[in-house]
């Protein structure tokens, strides 16, 4: 056989095999997703697609209710979950909120001092307008 009939069948299979496996990458990545929202329950912490953490409150077949904040419960699709949360990955308020009832919760023996972490930004120094002549 020669070399040149052989060019476009190898061109043919390289350009297809990676084309086939993000095809499979892709609808592993599509079953998960859907396993995903198929086992939220009440109780369960998530964040939205758009950023919303919540915890569910209800669920029916294709939403499920949230409750973003104390009386503040609103109705999602189960498609706009992206992710269980879990404790360690908790959004910075509450981990703020943890903060502050732990720094009440100290004696007034030791005065609770606010801890600030040290700045490491430096000011530039500003843009002298030069004179056209």
């Amino acid at each position: 056989m020669d070399l040149q009939s052989l060019i476009l069948p190898l061109l043919i299979v390289l350009l297809a095999v990676p084309l086939f496996l993000q095809a499979r990458k892709q609808k592993r990545a599509v079953a998960e997703q859907q396993k995903l929202q198929n086992s939220i329950e009440p109780g369960d912490k998530v964040m939205t697609t758009s950023g919303v953490f919540g915890k569910v409150v209800a669920t029916s077949d294709d939403t499920i209710d949230l409750e973003l904040a104390p009386g503040m419960t609103t109705t999602w699709v189960r498609a706009a979950v992206r992710e269980k949360v879990t404790t360690d990955s908790a959004p910075a308020a509450e981990a703020v909120e943890s903060a502050e009832s732990t720094e009440s919760a100290k004696t007034e023996e030791a005065p609770a001092e606010a801890a600030v972490p040290e700045s490491k930004a430096e000011i530039a120094e500003p843009i002298e307008k030069q004179k056209t002549n």
